[in-house]
């Protein structure tokens, strides 16, 4: 941070998006002092947790002409995180009473998370900064310091603004990523990604194979047994021991990879065994996408990662006027939403020093390097995981906050351990009740402190 006394400048900012990125980007923007616009092509906010029961035209989203739909919601997902651990630092994620369709439970429904996101919003009075049914069709590099917006709404033209600084909060959980299944060109079977998957029901008496390993799929997996005749995971990296029918189900059984497929409907594993399938369906994650924004390469899309950019959130050469929040994967990600806001807007307001472009550029590359140097595949590049706590932490320090909960570190290992040792009941099975006490009570202490 600079030693030296600011002065604080205002600006005026375009965020793109209204999930949590975008509403608490849109909060930290306006505590800072500046002038906030919020694009959502959506007619509420929430963005990934606004449920819907349309699927797209095509199921593996190919078509480049299909009908998009935004959400990846599955009718029966429920929160994969305690919601204590879940919460922005200074508006915790409490149990509501006296609403319709609210979920007490820990675990709770996404129905619960897009409530909790609506409360938010209308507690910091955002949805007067959204746009609604706006969408973002170009963003560029108009003059120096200075962006040009275009967007276009129903029933009207597309209008250009010019804005001081651009945010990207679009999320990354739209565009498909699928696996690559030697010999799927002749399969008879049908085929979707999990982004279009919504119910059980389709799938009644059927031969069902899931591709990946992640908490969709182990979902998923559980919620069409219900129905299927057969259910089939395909998963990278599966210990030998762990292989053949799932303990508690009849009809699920785990498998290494997928080997092959064929003309008369087998699936082949490379553990040797097959099955005669109906359908596969990819659980397999998605691509980060950003087909509005024109940077003239100085931000690209390679493998899936999005760079270069300094600490996952500003590219050298155009920081801090274009900045992305949301990219890291396997976090807790509003707590991480917040900081990297609060970083941001401090930083636009002259408050927070950047270092210089070359230093940028240089820490960049020595990240860079040690992932090669490691064996980290580039599309791995923003999955943080068990650096996540380090990276809050070192953000937390830039903005002059006190770093991350140790209760919510503590949580999320727990989970993640519970979720791998009991991931039929680990939600509603738990002994952490300190935890939740000192959760409870480091709210108390961070808003009389901190606010």
């Amino acid at each position: 941070m600079s030693s030296a006394v600011p002065v604080v400048t205002a600006r005026r900012v375009a965020v793109i998006g209204a999930g949590a990125a975008g509403l608490v980007a849109a909060r930290e923007l306006r505590r800072e002092g500046h002038d906030v616009v919020v694009f959502e092509q959506g007619k509420q906010v929430g963005g990934t947790w606004v449920y819907s029961g349309e699927v797209e035209s095509d199921l593996l989203g190919l078509d480049p002409k299909r009908s998009i739909v935004h959400s990846s919601l599955y009718a029966s997902l429920r929160t994969n995180l305690p919601r204590e651990c879940m919460g922005f630092r200074d508006y915790p994620f409490r149990k509501k009473e006296g609403k319709k369709g609210r979920d007490g439970r820990r675990f709770p429904l996404h129905t619960e998370v897009l409530m909790y996101l609506q409360d938010f919003a209308a507690h910091f009075e955002i949805a007067q900064l959204v746009r609604f049914q706006t969408e973002v069709v170009f963003v560029r590099f108009a003059q120096p310091g200075k962006w040009k917006v275009t967007s276009t709404s129903p029933h009207t033209l597309p209008v250009d603004d010019i804005y001081d600084a651009v945010i990207v909060c679009n999320g990354h959980f739209v565009l498909p990523r699928l696996a690559h299944i030697p010999g799927i060109n002749a399969w008879p079977g049908k085929q979707m990604h999990s982004h279009n998957y919504r119910t059980p029901e389709s799938f009644q008496d059927q031969v069902v194979v899931l591709i990946g390993s992640s908490a969709s799929a182990v979902d998923i997996s559980r919620d069409i047994a219900t129905v299927a005749k057969e259910v089939h995971i395909a998963a990278r990296s599966v210990e030998d021991d762990k292989l053949g029918k799932v303990p508690g189900h009849e009809n699920l059984w785990l498998h290494s990879m997928i080997d092959s497929v064929h003309e008369d409907g087998t699936v082949v594993f490379q553990d040797g065994n097959a099955v005669g399938a109906d359908f596969i369906i990819h659980c397999t994650g998605y691509k980060y996408d950003f087909p509005f924004l024109e940077t003239n390469g100085e931000v690209t899309v390679d493998d899936n990662r999005v760079g270069p950019l300094y600490k996952h959130v500003f590219p050298p050469a155009l920081a801090p006027w274009l900045s992305f929040v949301g990219l890291p994967w396997k976090v807790v990600p509003f707590p991480l939403f917040e900081l990297q806001s609060k970083w941001i807007a401090g930083i636009l307001s002259n408050r927070i020093a950047l270092p210089s472009k070359e230093e940028m550029t240089k820490d960049i590359e020595a990240f860079y390097s040690s992932l090669e140097a490691s064996g980290t595949p580039k599309r791995y590049t923003h999955n943080l995981a068990l650096h996540q706590w380090d990276y809050m932490n070192w953000i937390a320090d830039q903005c002059g906050l006190p770093s991350i909960e140790e209760w919510r570190r503590e949580m999320y290992m727990a989970t993640s351990k519970n979720r791998v040792l009991r991931p039929e009941s680990y939600r509603d099975e738990w002994e952490d009740d300190d935890l939740v006490l000192q959760a409870q009570q480091d709210f108390a202490d961070y808003l009389i402190s901190y606010l």
